[in-house]
């Protein structure tokens, strides 16, 4: 089984009926690593695939495979690639990473001036996240959007995050702001410009000395 069994595509209304077999899946795959998950309805997932929001994964034989949704806070200023789920079948073909690429590349089409970030205890998706561009960051840094912070009511650590005022908890906080990327691309841009001109003004030095040693 590779990547290219499988069409990951945007999520629209011919995909509602999927709905409920995420969300369980979504409960029971939380249940098994035991860690918590703020809990969604399919009624709510299916929302996000009618508002255009979210990415699924078909196996070519047409069969649920993985899933992931955005939600956005903070009018808009934040965004959350949530709920990324990979049916058990499907595991281990690299999809979770194709999954996380595509709603990616959608949240940043859709919401092109927002800084993305996540809540997660997933070592695989903190490693998608880096390559991603995302950045380890503390809590104080991510929306502070009540109706987020409600979400993880249901989470089995929510009583550590409360008890800690919210500052850290059992999930690594980690952020892709796309203005300090911009900025850091500059940066990159006349660091490599100066490399350049060093290495001109080196060649042509070189140049000079070995037109000069032929002249004697």
């Amino acid at each position: 089984m590779t990547i290219q069994d499988f069409d990951i595509q945007v999520a629209t209304a011919q995909h509602v009926d999927y709905a409920p077999l995420i969300t369980d899946e979504m409960a029971e795959s939380a249940k098994a690593r035991g860690t918590g998950i703020a809990q969604r309805t399919p009624e709510y997932v299916a929302s996000k695939m009618l508002e255009g929001k979210a990415v699924i994964a078909l196996h070519k034989d047409g069969t649920w495979a993985g899933f992931c949704y955005i939600e956005t806070w903070s009018h808009g200023d934040f965004v959350a690639n949530s709920g990324l789920i990979v049916a058990p079948q499907f595991r281990k073909a690299g999809l979770a990473k194709a999954i996380k690429h595509k709603i990616f590349e959608l949240s940043r089409t859709k919401y092109p001036e927002a800084k993305l970030f996540g809540l997660t205890t997933g070592l695989a998706v903190m490693k998608i996240n880096s390559e991603l561009g995302y950045e380890p960051v503390t809590y104080s840094e991510l929306t502070q959007d009540e109706d987020f912070w409600k979400g993880c009511r249901s989470c089995v650590n929510y009583d550590i995050l409360t008890m800690k005022e919210r500052k850290n908890c059992m999930c690594t906080a980690m952020l892709f702001d796309p203005v300090e990327k911009a900025k850091d691309a500059e940066l990159q841009k006349q660091e490599n410009l100066e490399k350049m001109t060093k290495k001109a003004t080196l060649f042509e030095r070189i140049e000079s000395a070995i037109k000069s040693f032929g002249q004697h």
